[in-house]
């Protein structure tokens, strides 16, 4: 068994790797311009020229896949010729990269109108310092050329003479001054936990992943433990009585419920509890990340509209599955042999039921955590699956790559977990 898991890990390397790619060049090949969608239509071509370069998309596109996957400080380091630092400091509600001068002040360029490059200072508590820069270098063709990281976290190299217009807002979105010769987006890297900085946004899409995951971990987990429960129930009791009542009860909820679309079922829900009988809240009600933990009536009507399409899908599958394992002939013969009926069911019947069902369940956590965009959209649910649909309709791709990356572990690891519960519901299943 370790030797089987130790591979399928490796295969799991070697399939996110692969996905990783094939993400990235959908991504990149998706149309639309990234910079265009963030300056508005109204930008000149100059501004949005700058802003893809601001952006890094100007560098090839195997330079891109490589800092999106593993970074890329580890290389501006040489050109800032000081170590670079991604904190937050004192003042500040997000955090930044910083070059660490050797006395351990963190610090910052930005050049300003009739003063120069000013070089921002900061101590470890906090306080400021500003000073102008008087150390430019020489380049190869004699002019005076300085290399920092400037307050938009990025490594520029400024030119002392001849430097660029600084182009001001458009679209009413401010954008990082045009004063640089080069500029090169400073990250860490998919490996080291940076997916990068959303475009549509501004902000870390980190930290933005694991507050949407929660939302979704916390609703698909609540739905997960009423539908379970009562899907496998539902389909071994339809099982063990084919074609009496109950089975054909069961048949026809689990028909209507998953022919029902998500959107068509949410929507009734809403009109039946919110308008009707006024006893939940309605759709578009979370106004932000946190308000479905400051109010749980709030995940009532996705929690059912989440159930009743899945209880009638698994309880079809146990179904089907109890029906096959009744009319096997290992299960006659234990009749046959006198076995109490109990020690059937239970010992031999409901375990190898529960093969093909676990397989369906492994299968629809996936969807459960981050295929629920319809659900989220319904009832503007602040989780994984709005997000990626709001980052895929902005074309925000550090956030889509990251999202996607998120829900391939999701599928390849439940369906690990999936093959090691197959050992312990039939003992003669053995991997080697």
């Amino acid at each position: 068994m370790a030797k089987y898991i130790l591979r399928r890990l490796v295969f799991m390397l070697l399939t996110m790797l692969l996905v990783s790619i094939a993400v990235f060049l959908i991504s990149e090949a998706a149309p639309g311009d990234v910079a265009r969608h963030i300056l508005g239509q109204f930008a000149s071509p100059e501004q949005v020229e700058l802003m893809r370069e601001q952006l890094g998309l100007t560098q090839p596109l195997y330079v891109r896949y490589a800092d999106w996957l593993i970074g890329n400080d580890w290389r501006l380091t040489r050109l800032v010729d000081m170590p670079l630092k991604f904190t937050i400091i004192a003042g500040k509600t997000e955090p930044q990269w910083y070059a660490v001068a050797p006395d351990g002040t963190l610090r910052q360029w930005r050049l300003k109108k009739d003063e120069g490059l000013i070089e921002y200072r900061f101590a470890q508590d906090g306080t400021q310092e500003l000073a102008t820069v008087t150390d430019w270098q020489l380049d190869e063709e004699g002019e005076e050329i300085f290399w920092g990281v400037d307050t938009a976290n990025h490594v520029v190299l400024w030119r002392k003479e001849g430097a660029r217009r600084q182009f001001g807002a458009a679209a009413g979105r401010a954008m990082t001054e045009g004063s640089g010769e080069r500029y090169y987006p400073i990250r860490k890297g998919l490996l080291r936990g940076d997916p990068g900085i959303s475009t549509r946004t501004g902000r870390p899409v980190g930290p933005t992943i694991v507050r949407r995951m929660r939302n979704s971990f916390t609703l698909a987990a609540i739905a997960f433990a009423f539908i379970m429960p009562i899907a496998l129930l539902l389909g071994l009791l339809a099982g063990l009585r084919e074609g009496s009542p109950l089975d054909r009860s069961v048949s026809l909820f689990s028909l209507i419920t998953t022919s029902v679309p998500e959107f068509a079922s949410g929507v009734f829900l809403i009109l039946i509890f919110a308008f009707w009988l006024e006893l939940l809240p309605g759709a578009a009600v979370f106004v932000d990340d946190i308000a479905p933990w400051q109010d749980p009536k709030l995940l009532v009507l996705p929690v059912l509209t989440l159930t009743l399409v899945e209880i009638g899908y698994v309880a079809r599958m146990t179904r089907a599955s109890m029906i096959e394992v009744m009319n096997a002939p290992y299960i006659r013969t234990a009749f046959l042999k006198g076995l109490p009926y109990r020690r059937v069911i239970f010992k031999h019947a409901v375990r190898n039921a529960l093969m093909a069902p676990i397989t369906v369940i492994m299968l629809h956590v996936n969807w459960l955590i981050g295929g629920i965009v319809v659900v989220e959209s319904v009832f503007g649910y602040p989780g994984l699956g709005m997000y990626m649909l709001d980052s895929a309709l902005f074309k925000d791709i550090n956030a889509i790559e990251a999202g996607a990356m998120v829900m391939v572990a999701l599928a390849v690891g439940t369906q690990l977990v999936a093959d090691v519960i197959y050992t312990f519901l039939n003992p003669r299943i053995r991997y080697t």
